[in-house]
């Protein structure tokens, strides 16, 4: 099982890593520069949430651990982890569709909505690290 016990981190592959789904008070990293962006995460076991430069990106109730968080053109992909199955909210395009695959395979087709807004549903416990990509359709 692997935390983040920095709370926010660079990968050597040019990923970050982030969250802590075992904290039992909130902890937050703030003004974390990486590739130009400011990144801020606030921390524990029941919520995990990350902002880049003011705006949101990503959240999970409860709280998840998240290694190798990549944003690309197609989509997002990360390695995440947490106690309980969690809901997870990623910021995308707003009105767009992207294939979701959690643990390899296919969820279905989902679309954002007019805030860009894509909610998924992972089942994290006793799973260890969970593998989710979102891909643009």
């Amino acid at each position: 099982m692997a935390v983040v016990e920095e709370l926010l981190r660079r990968e050597a592959d040019g990923s970050i890593s982030f969250g802590n789904h075992r904290l039992e008070a909130k902890a937050k990293v703030e003004d974390f520069e990486h590739r130009g962006d400011l990144y801020k995460v606030k921390t524990f076991k029941t919520m995990t949430k990350l902002e880049r430069n003011g705006m949101f990106v990503y959240e999970s109730v409860p709280g998840t651990s998240v290694l190798n968080f990549e944003e690309t053109e197609e989509g997002v992909r990360f390695l995440v982890e947490g106690s309980e199955d969690a809901q997870i909210t990623i910021q995308l395009a707003e009105s767009s569709e992207y294939e979701v695959f959690v643990a390899g395979e296919s969820i279905g087709t989902m679309k954002t909505n007019l805030a860009g807004k894509l909610n998924i549903s992972v089942e994290l416990a006793e799973a260890g690290e969970t593998q989710v990509r979102i891909i643009a359709q």
